[in-house]
């Protein structure tokens, strides 16, 4: 199973380490990371499921496979910039946030337009349209790493269509 797992790329030393930690506990249950694999976050995960003896993936956003962080097995260059967020996204069966700029809350979006589940770990807090609605079981918020990959791993589990596109402007059921 591979779960994407998203957030900043200078992230503080908590968020490092709660990053390193989910990457160790999805090796250790035989769970792959994809990620935009680069630094902060991205190597962090990619740290901890190698230090777990996991293999990981890292969709980067240049053309040259050798940006990777030293932790990431299989180097997809992209060439598409901000662009690949998409990829990172979709690739997974489910979407782990730990921390997270501006282009994390770029690949919750996407997620949540698909249909891709996504567990929040110290990162945004959101509402529909942010009027206060809570964003639905699409949008889980975790207490800690192990909790975090359990919620993923479930997530993915249950999920039962596959990765749709959907238009952003679709009204959600009840209206504004």
């Amino acid at each position: 199973m591979i779960i994407a797992v998203i957030g900043n790329s200078d992230p503080p030393p908590h968020i490092y380490a709660l990053a390193e930690e989910v990457g160790r506990e999805m090796a250790r249950r035989g769970v792959t990371p994809v990620c935009g694999g680069l630094t902060g976050v991205m190597e962090a995960v990619c740290k901890g499921a190698k230090s777990g003896g996991g293999t990981t993936i890292g969709i980067l956003p240049g053309g040259s496979p050798d940006t990777a962080n030293a932790h990431v097995d299989i180097p997809i260059a992209t060439n598409m910039g901000y662009a690949r967020n998409v990829a990172v996204v979709s690739t997974g069966r489910a979407v782990i946030a730990v921390g997270g700029a501006f282009g994390t809350l770029s690949e919750i979006a996407y997620a949540l337009s698909y249909g891709i589940p996504v567990i929040a770990l110290h990162s945004w807090p959101l509402t529909v349209r942010g009027d206060g609605i809570p964003v639905g079981d699409e949008y889980t918020i975790a207490d800690d790493p192990v909790d975090a990959v359990n919620k993923a791993i479930h997530a993915a589990e249950n999920r039962t269509e596959a990765t749709q596109t959907v238009a952003f402007s679709v009204p959600i059921a009840g209206g504004i």
